[in-house]
């Protein structure tokens, strides 16, 4: 590929996958807040759980119901998350794939062909693993699905740093939670809100398990894109991140405290 060419996709599809991010994780955590705003409202009973909020001169009210009112404009959040993964396989593909950043002989002697399989094989087989041990009793129980859940990025990372080069073993793991959310946004949570508005359309009661599954599956990603985010940025920092000996110990680390801080903010 023409230098420059490749430049100005990098250039683009960084710009496109840090801003699609930006909306994603601000409208999740957005909502996260309300929730839990909400969630404190509900505990008067002598009004309507309501929150109130002040933004660029104007007053906002906004109040959770059961069901929605199909006569009123709908409003879905869900193309921001496409859009970042996108985005984000593509700028993957392009700087690892392309770029031929996937092997360092000094971690393991592969070929390229051996290390991209091994790397799109990580992606591809994270989301039944996940998705099954979510869907067993583990991942009814919120600290049961956080210790599982940190077990196996703990095993990712250690996995993938003693095959890849270390600078892709961190981006692929971030790739990996990435697509879980991605995955939990397509794939369990827009299914079930589509499953409560056609019930609802039949004049039926939404079924409330699937607003309870979905919610659980949105709490999930507000906890996990606080590694993410800090794997994005861990390029800038190779000598305390990926270019350390533990490596791999620093990646979980970090994640088990990415985990800490995302229920602290919840909290907040």
């Amino acid at each position: 590929m023409v230098p420059a060419v490749s430049e100005w996709l990098n250039l683009l599809l960084r710009w496109t996958h840090v801003f699609a991010g930006i909306l994603w994780i601000g409208s999740t955590w957005f909502f996260a807040w309300l929730d839990g705003r909400l969630h404190q409202e509900e505990s008067n009973k002598d009004r309507i759980p309501q929150v109130w909020m002040v933004h660029s001169g104007g007053f906002y009210v906004v109040e959770k119901r059961g069901q929605p009112d199909l006569g009123r404009a709908l409003h879905w959040f869900r193309f921001e998350a496409a859009i970042t993964w996108l985005s984000g396989l593509l700028l993957l593909a392009l700087v690892y794939y392309h770029g031929g950043l996937m092997v360092d002989t000094d971690v393991a002697d592969i070929s390229e062909g051996a290390a991209l399989a091994i790397g799109i094989g990580a992606l591809i087989f994270s989301w039944p693993l996940y998705d099954g041990l979510m869907n067993s009793p583990i991942g009814r129980d919120d600290r049961l699905a956080a210790a599982a859940g940190f077990l196996l990025i703990s095993a990712s990372a250690y996995g993938l740093t003693q095959w890849l080069s270390a600078r892709a073993a961190y981006m692929h793991v971030g790739a990996i939670l990435g697509g879980l959310m991605t995955a939990n946004v397509w794939m369990r949570i827009l299914p079930a809100q589509r499953k409560m508005i056609a019930a609802t359309s039949a004049g039926k009661e939404p079924d409330a398990k699937l607003a309870a599954r979905a919610k659980l599956r949105s709490k999930q990603n507000t906890f996990m894109v606080v590694p993410v985010v800090f794997i994005m940025i861990s390029n800038h920092y190779p000598a305390i991140s990926y270019g350390h000996r533990y490596n791999w110990v620093i990646l979980s680390a970090l994640v088990l405290i990415g985990f800490v801080v995302a229920k602290f903010i919840r909290r907040a």
